[in-house]
């Protein structure tokens, strides 16, 4: 071999590319003919409020910084997607049932909601399971209800109309599956994401909607976000220039105005002091003190994950913030006064008081 092209090799090159250019060009006209640019922008705009709620969701829920980026809207057929993504994904598809009408389908990689399981159930990312198995499914159920509420939440907003969507419904499928789309729909638009959460994944996800809910949300969001400003008004008013604040626009009362000295002296109140006595006096507190108020002592706090809660049995150990010997907080109707020691009075446990928190330190455990 001397590195040079055979004309054959050349030949099935140019004619690989001839075909890609046909499939291209195919696309394109697919694209026009049933959304139009402007359409397809809308849908962008939508599609990054929509996804970025339920993504912001996602990452509370899981402790980690999730990143999405810009989507990536396209029109294509489920023939396309099907040779696109051979392999098994997750799926999770919702139906409208109220506002709009059509499917939701979201498509993930297994080892993404792997990942998101592992985390859910305390580990950190990196042992996600191989494969999900029934426990995994529940684990992962009630992330994936909250984020497709925050996205139904977010789509009501956006197009001002109440939505109500079926129960989620999820599993491992291929796009080639029968039934998982509706028979009637062909043309399908793709909504794509890239997705990084915090160094654990580098990977995407995939939005389908059927061509008629994609329409359905554009004009539903055209209608309820750009005002209905007819456009013979709009050239009335561009055509219109700014006139100048002449003399005969003002009042008559601003024409001359008349200038006078005003003299500016400070404000005097009655004072309502009681006679006798003085301003810098404590409060009488005679009033309240047969006010009961509750003491409580805290030894320490911690968090758990609501796993760690469901597992803990008689003889469990808890660990604290707090070291061993370290003061106890003092608390009065839950707000902190100061600090003590744990001493024994005979067969009882009491707290002997070591400090009272400075006022500044009042002032900020109110907070």
């Amino acid at each position: 071999m001397n590195g040079m092209l055979s004309q054959e090799e050349i030949n099935a090159l140019l004619k690989e590319n001839d075909e890609q250019n046909d499939t291209s060009t195919a696309n394109d006209g697919l694209a026009a003919d049933l959304l139009s640019t402007m359409e397809i922008d809308v849908l962008g705009e939508f599609a990054t409020i929509s996804m970025g709620n339920s993504i912001t969701t996602l990452s509370a829920l899981i402790g980690k910084k999730i990143n999405i980026s810009t989507p990536q809207v396209q029109v294509t057929t489920i023939a396309s997607l099907q040779e696109k993504y051979p392999q098994s994904c997750f799926m999770l598809k919702v139906q409208y049932k109220k506002g709009l009408a059509g499917t939701n389908v979201l498509i993930l990689q297994p080892h993404d909601v792997g990942v998101i399981v592992d985390l859910m159930m305390g580990g950190d990312g990196s042992k996600p399971p191989e494969e999900l198995s029934e426990l995994h499914f529940s684990a992962v159920s009630e992330t994936m209800n909250q984020m497709i509420g925050a996205s139904a939440t977010s789509t009501a907003q956006i197009i001002n109309t109440q939505i109500e969507i079926s129960s989620p419904e999820y599993r491992i499928v291929t796009l080639d599956e029968p039934g998982l789309f509706d028979e009637n729909t062909e043309d399908v638009v793709s909504i794509l994401y890239q997705l990084n959460i915090e160094g654990l994944v580098e990977s995407e996800i995939l939005q389908i909607l059927p061509v008629a809910t994609a329409k359905m949300i554009v004009d539903e969001v055209i209608q309820h976000n750009v005002p209905a400003i007819p456009t013979e008004e709009i050239e009335k008013s561009n055509a219109v220039k700014p006139q100048s604040r002449s003399k005969k626009m003002l009042p008559k009362e601003e024409e001359t105005p008349a200038i006078r000295n005003v003299e500016i002296a400070p404000a005097k109140f009655q004072d309502f002091t009681p006679v006798g006595t003085v301003k810098n006096e404590p409060p009488n507190l005679d009033l309240i003190m047969d006010i009961g108020l509750q003491l409580s002592v805290e030894l320490g706090r911690t968090h758990k994950k609501i796993k760690d809660i469901l597992e803990l049995t008689n003889g469990s150990i808890i660990e604290l913030d707090k070291l061993a010997g370290e003061p106890v907080d003092i608390l009065v109707n839950g707000k902190l006064l100061a600090h003590g020691e744990v001493v024994v009075i005979d067969e009882n446990f009491g707290v002997r008081v070591t400090g009272i928190i400075s006022p500044e330190e009042r002032v900020r455990s109110l907070r």
